[in-house]
């Protein structure tokens, strides 16, 4: 394993017209990650958080309590979680109801996320999903049929944004060869006290430590494949202004502490795969041929 001696993560101002230059993908090479600023405007994050919260309000809570959670995994059996691939649906945080089943919070103040085909599906969504700036990010990784094949919308609400446990995404979301990478943006200005992103630098070069959520038989299995610890003491913050895309490596590994504070941290993640790869049908993430993957492309 590589090991990445800066003690800050790469981070560049967003380059006009998506253009990464040669130093902004040797510093992705090496860390994994790559933080650019200012890569949307404040007004757009607002506009996107804006429609979420619109398309929470239209979501009935008594219609299903479906919650996710890395430490819990109450995600497993939940078929309204497996099968949410090309739909959207919520998920709530494993602390949002008390003890008899009422939210603590209001609606908005306790969801996990919402997921996971928002950018196919609604036309905000989609507008902010896709773009010229995108589409060339795209090319300079290396895309040759880039398919973005989940979206989640992150609240990280206050007092009970839950833990994201360290974790790799070509585990999850897993190709043959490897070609998942993650687009994060910051919709509110992440921190280290509203549980911002943290990444292991370098621990990219090392091995994919598991497979998870494989299907078999109706729920989502494990496969071990390296159980050494990882070395979490190397985490650096990836603190960020809203507006700022972080773009990472799908072996990079990560995490984020958990919301304490009276404010929340939203986020908006895409995974993007290259569709020229194999995508194993026993991915918990699947979806149906009438909604076939898409690029950066705006239709």
């Amino acid at each position: 394993m590589n090991e990445f001696t800066r003690d800050v993560l790469p981070t560049h101002k967003a380059p006009p017209g998506g253009q990464l230059s040669g130093a902004m993908l040797a510093d992705l090479d090496a860390a994994g990650v790559l933080i650019l600023t200012g890569f949307y405007t404040r007004e757009r994050c607002d506009a996107l958080r804006a429609r979420a919260l619109e398309l929470v309000e239209a979501f009935d809570p008594d219609s299903v309590r479906s919650e996710f959670s890395t430490t819990r995994q109450t995600q497993l059996n939940d078929n309204y979680f497996i099968e949410s691939g090309d739909k959207i649906r919520f998920f709530f945080e494993a602390d949002a109801f008390d003890a008899d089943g009422t939210l603590r919070q209001p609606k908005a103040d306790s969801l996990n996320k919402m997921g996971h085909a928002m950018h196919d599906l609604d036309p905000v969504f989609d507008r902010f999903s896709r773009g010229p700036e995108l589409q060339e990010i795209g090319r300079r990784l290396g895309y040759e049929r880039p398919g973005i094949i989940q979206s989640m919308y992150i609240f990280k609400p206050p007092r009970i944004g839950g833990e994201v446990v360290c974790h790799q995404d070509s585990t999850y979301i897993y190709t043959e060869p490897e070609s998942c990478h993650g687009f994060w943006f910051a919709l509110d200005d992440a921190t280290l006290e509203n549980g911002c992103m943290q990444f292991i630098p370098g621990a990219h070069k090392g091995p994919l430590k598991a497979r998870n959520y494989r299907r078999d038989d109706g729920t989502l299995v494990t496969e071990t494949l390296d159980d050494s610890r990882w070395p979490e003491e190397r985490c650096l913050p990836a603190e960020a202004p809203a507006g700022t895309l972080v773009v990472f490596n799908g072996r990079t590994p990560h995490l984020s502490g958990a919301n304490r504070s009276d404010g929340s941290r939203h986020a908006y993640t895409l995974h993007v795969i290259d569709q020229a790869a194999h995508y194993p049908a026993i991915n918990w993430l699947q979806r149906s041929p009438a909604l076939p993957l898409r690029g950066f492309e705006r239709g």
